[in-house]
């Protein structure tokens, strides 16, 4: 287990994104900013203000009083049009802590616009539309489903921060649904056990085996089925994405407790 000092606030005691989204913007602020790793920082050249040479915010927190979430965006360049981190946190009716969604983006790199249709509709992680071209472009580029670049590769960066982050709020774990197949790879990688879907995810590696119904799903039909692809996460997770299973990926949640690697694997020995 991680031993964190509690956060302590003019005396008081916090345990809820609530609590600190009711304190003064600069106190909050401070607490928030706890969640940004100092490798992004270095790695992508931001200066550890979160300013740019002008004095400029380089980060965005929307923490309104009243709210029991939190959503940061870190740029790298004021104006840039990809957040280099991207989270949401927010504290479930259960009185528990759960990332609704994160990511981390290498702002360099190239950008593929697999999350808006050409007349620039969103496409939604495809819930909403999918512009295939630009999904081809990034799985050949060696993307996985709704990236739109390189990742930071600083995912087990970020991971500590928000065991400590949590810890320190008095919790002992906190939960993530994953959206597509390869983050719950991830986050196996990463310590995570399941709440739901881990017969789920082991009958689909199950399946993706010579002989299985996957495999057999393999057939060259679109360009994200083809032969080989249940030989690597990333290309499991496209045919997934591309609706192999027959129906959405969806049911799968996951928690970390805090200081404890849960050991599961559901893909044994997978490639990226």
């Amino acid at each position: 287990m991680i031993r964190a000092q509690p956060f302590v606030v003019d005396g008081q005691q916090i345990v809820s994104i609530r609590q600190i989204n009711n304190l003064p913007r600069p106190q909050k602020e401070a607490i928030y900013k706890l969640l940004i790793p100092p490798e992004a920082l270095l790695q992508f050249g931001i200066p550890f203000s979160l300013t740019d040479s002008q004095g400029r915010p380089l980060w965005e927190c929307i923490c309104e009083p009243g709210t029991s979430s939190v959503t940061i965006a870190l740029r790298h360049q004021r104006g840039a049009p990809d957040p280099v981190l991207y989270l949401e946190l927010a504290e479930t009716p259960h009185n528990q802590l759960e990332v609704l969604f994160f990511s981390i983006a290498d702002p360099t790199s190239e950008r593929f616009n697999v999350d808006r249709m050409p007349d620039g509709r969103p496409t939604n992680f495809g819930t909403d539309g999918r512009n295939i071209p630009e999904e081809i472009r990034a799985m050949e580029a060696g993307l996985a489903p709704g990236q739109v670049r390189q990742g930071g590769r600083l995912t087990r960066r970020l991971i500590p921060r928000f065991e400590e982050f949590v810890a320190r709020l008095g919790y002992d774990r906190f939960q993530a649904q994953p959206l597509f197949y390869h983050a719950a790879i991830l986050f196996e990688r990463c310590g995570f056990a399941y709440t739901m879907g881990q017969g789920r995810m082991e009958w689909v590696h199950q399946e993706f085996g010579r002989g299985g119904l996957l495999f057999a799903r393999l057939d060259g039909s679109t360009p994200f089925r083809q032969p080989g692809m249940e030989a690597s996460v990333r290309g499991r997770s496209w045919a997934i994405y591309d609706g192999i299973l027959g129906e959405p990926f969806t049911g799968i949640r996951m928690y970390k407790r805090v200081g404890i690697h849960a050991g599961i694997c559901t893909f044994p020995e997978a490639i990226w």
